[in-house]
Formats: C-alpha cells, structure tokens, sequence
C-alpha cells in the first residue's frame, strides 16, 4: 500500500509525534510505500474566500506547499494515518486547516474537481491521538470528525491509537505502551478488518454477541 501519514503537532518531538513516527515505521516493517510528513510544513493559511483567490482557471492560489502535498501525495495514497494531539478537545487547528483546504480542490469550480472527489474515496484510515486527560470522552470530537469524513468520502476507519501524556516524551513511559500499538497499528494497516454494516448489508443469517 501507499500510505500517507501526517503529523500534525507543531512540536516535532511531541507525543502525538512520537505516534506518527512509530506507525511509519510498522508501515515500512510491513513492507508499505510511506510518506512521512508534517502539517506545519504544508500548510502556512487558513481557507480563503475562494471567490477572491481563485486563478481565472478555477485553481486556489494560496502559495504554501498544501496544493503539491495533497495533489501529489495525499490523492494518490492507498490510505492515510493522522497524528494529532486533542487540543481544546479537538483537534489541532493544523489538521483542521489541512482538512478545510481541501475545499479548493472539491468545490464545482475548480477545474479538477470531479477527478479529486474520486481520488479521495474509498480510502483505509488511521487516527492517532495523544492527550494530558484520560477519561472516556476526551477524544470524541476528534474520533467523530475522522468518522464523519470517512461517511462522507465512503472511506474505512480501520483503527484509532489514543496515548496520553503531558511533556514532550511522557507517552514513551505510558504503561499501556501507545507507541509499540502505533507501530503494530502500522504493520497491520493494509489488512486490519474494520466492519461497518448497514441494515440493508447483506451478510449470514447467524448472529452473535
């Protein structure tokens, strides 16, 4: 597989980082084609009105490197893992960008946009998270977006790493081992099964609980 994996700490060496950084190396364990790479150096702008910044060709003019790095890296991946750590209870306002920006590439008027739509269906995805708190809820907004834009794109949320720690390098001496699940998360992310039935999915009468 072709994997695209973002982190989207500003911190290089961040827990959320660390995250990344160990599923990229499961991945290439397993033998997957991997890009690592880090949001703060793709994305310098929030979305625009795209009425005032478009070419006369329909194409954004934003002059930051997110138009290479999700034409050429995240269109033509298998799937994708982002790394993020819960900031106000949610994501980091990086990915959030990464997300909104894809708009240009989407939107009616942009000249490519039918093939993007394509490009971007039917993909498997990661989510890793790192957060100071640890009750229950602390990451549903986030596991909740990346579901929604899985719905929405008709891509798999194969699987979800959430380690907790406060300073830089606090999920290395977490007990439950995040970092080793994020690297065995990454050896298995092109064969995970992740079931999502429908009440019309046709499956075996049998059923168990």
């Amino acid at each position: 597989m072709r994997v695209y994996v973002l982190s989207s700490s500003p911190r290089r060496d961040g827990n959320s980082a660390a995250l990344a950084t160990a599923a990229a190396e499961g991945l290439r364990e397993a033998g997957d084609d991997v890009e690592l790479a880090y949001v703060d150096d793709i994305v310098s702008s929030f979305l625009r009105d795209c009425r005032q910044c478009r070419d006369l060709n329909g194409s954004c003019t934003i002059a930051d490197r997110f138009g290479e790095a999700f034409t050429r890296s995240f269109l033509p991946s298998d799937g994708f893992i982002v790394a993020t750590p819960i900031y106000w209870y949610g994501m980091s306002g990086q990915l959030k960008a990464f997300f909104d920006r894809m708009f240009c590439y989407v939107a009616a008027s942009n000249p490519r946009s039918a093939s993007v739509k394509t490009a971007m269906q039917g993909k498997r995805v990661g989510l890793l998270m790192s957060s100071e708190e640890t009750y229950p809820t602390v990451s549903m907004a986030v596991l909740h977006q990346i579901q929604e834009y899985c719905r929405y794109t008709r891509s798999t949320l194969v699987g979800v790493v959430h380690g907790h720690g406060n300073s830089r390098g606090d999920i290395m001496r977490e007990p439950s081992d995040p970092v080793t699940a994020a690297r065995q998360f990454g050896r298995t992310f092109a064969s995970a099964h992740a079931s999502d039935y429908h009440i019309d999915t046709e499956r075996s009468a049998r059923m168990w609980c």
